[in-house]
């Protein structure tokens, strides 16, 4: 870690982000000269702000470039200020993505044009104009056939996502995303529905950094207790992989050429994927890509050798500085804690036993008590985080479910 101290960074920090204190606090361990930008964050560790607007490309740049001077980094804290990032980067001639490539990424109906034109193995899918009648969106499906996943183009963290079986579920699930998209404040009338083949199987995430197009692997997590919908609450992530190492390997290039085939050269990605089985073998099938590390606070689960945080990684990595991605020895997990009715949160009980359990090294509530909760496919919040460590994947696994049963949610 030699050799970075002093490093001028700046963090683009969104109003509403789980990410930005560890992000903070892996800057200070590195002894990195820090700025905020942002557009509503509050100040973070006593680091100046400047503010930003991402929505105003262009006049954010042009603000930065006069105003924060020489930087050796930009680094996005969270999904939001991706774009921001690649167009700063890109103005002040820094290693990075390019902003087409952080579209790219970000809009599901591209990402699968490019993956069909890279031979990505990926769903079969179907993309539905905002302006097609009902026969042509029931004949899209029945092309894929039931059941099938329906899911708007740009929103994340399985928020609008639902499993349909037949017509009558996919035209309720249709009105559902577009009633999403309009309380989001994205346009309901205009944007694309995407239509997927449903792929059965285990499900996994790749997390990694990218070097110049060559992927460097940060965590692979099993995902055991993916639920097989109608919605797809990503709950318990359990690391190291119980897979096979020639499935992971196989899994790993894949996530490699699916970044490529996006234009994504730098930085860190969060790939989902299932393997798919229907054939008689393991097969890889790229679900979705991120340009970007684990969201929430996943990443607290991850220890690398000497303690080193995910955060301090990827900023070691905007740096160009070399980085040692050796795990801790073990096995890791976090329980994302979803919230299962909507309603008022009352309170949260049991924190006490949950945090006894021997092996659980953390619970985080993150929804203030009194606050209106909504579960998916609405909502785009957890409840919190409950993390683990033990001497395998499985042992994990079981800490994790135990540590979830003392606790007691009230939503009224």
């Amino acid at each position: 870690m030699s050799g970075v101290a002093g490093k001028r960074v700046l963090l683009l920090v969104p109003p509403v982000t789980y990410r930005a204190t560890d992000f903070v606090l892996a800057a200070r361990r590195l002894a990195l000269d820090v700025i905020i930008g942002s557009d509503g964050a509050l100040p973070l560790g006593g680091n100046p702000v400047v503010s930003v607007d991402p929505t105003d490309l262009d006049a954010s740049v042009r603000r930065l470039h006069s105003t924060v001077g020489g930087l050796d980094a930009v680094v996005a804290v969270d999904s939001d200020m991706l774009p921001l990032a690649a167009r700063l980067g890109e103005a002040l001639g820094l290693a990075g993505n390019r902003p087409a490539a952080i579209a790219a990424a970000a809009d599901k109906v591209t990402q699968r044009r490019h993956w069909h034109h890279a031979g990505i193995a990926q769903p079969r899918c179907r993309v539905v104009p905002a302006d097609a009648d009902e026969s042509h969106l029931h004949s899209a499906a029945r092309s894929l056939g039931f059941p099938c996943i329906a899911k708007p183009v740009s929103l994340s963290a399985s928020r609008g996502v639902l499993r349909v079986d037949d017509d009558a579920a996919l035209t309720e699930a249709v009105a559902t995303i577009r009633a999403i998209l309009a309380e989001t404040g994205d346009c309901a009338d205009d944007g694309p529905i995407l239509l997927e083949e449903y792929v059965p199987g285990w499900e996994l995430s790749i997390d990694g950094l990218l070097t110049d197009g060559a992927l460097a692997v940060t965590a692979i997590f099993d995902k055991p207790d993916m639920p097989d919908g109608p919605t797809f609450e990503e709950t318990l992530l359990v690391t190291p992989s119980r897979l096979p190492a020639t499935t992971l390997a196989a899994a790993t290039s894949l996530a490699e050429r699916a970044a490529g085939a996006l234009g994504l050269r730098h930085g860190p990605i969060h790939a989902e994927l299932r393997i798919d089985t229907r054939a008689g073998d393991a097969r890889p099938v790229m679900l979705e890509l991120a340009a970007r590390s684990i969201g929430g606070l996943c990443s607290r689960s991850l220890r690398f050798l000497d303690g080193t945080s995910l955060e301090m990684l990827i900023l070691l990595n905007a740096l160009g500085a070399r980085v040692d991605l050796a795990p801790a020895p073990g096995a890791a997990g976090v329980l994302m804690l979803p919230v299962e009715r909507e309603g008022e949160l009352l309170a949260v009980e049991g924190q006490a036993e949950a945090r006894a359990v021997p092996g659980i090294t953390g619970l985080s509530i993150t929804l203030p008590l009194g606050q209106t909760v909504r579960p998916l496919p609405w909502g785009d919040r957890y409840l919190g985080f409950l993390f683990a460590e033990g001497r395998n994947a499985i042992e994990v696994e079981e800490i994790l479910q135990l540590g979830r049963r003392k606790l007691r949610v009230m939503i009224v």
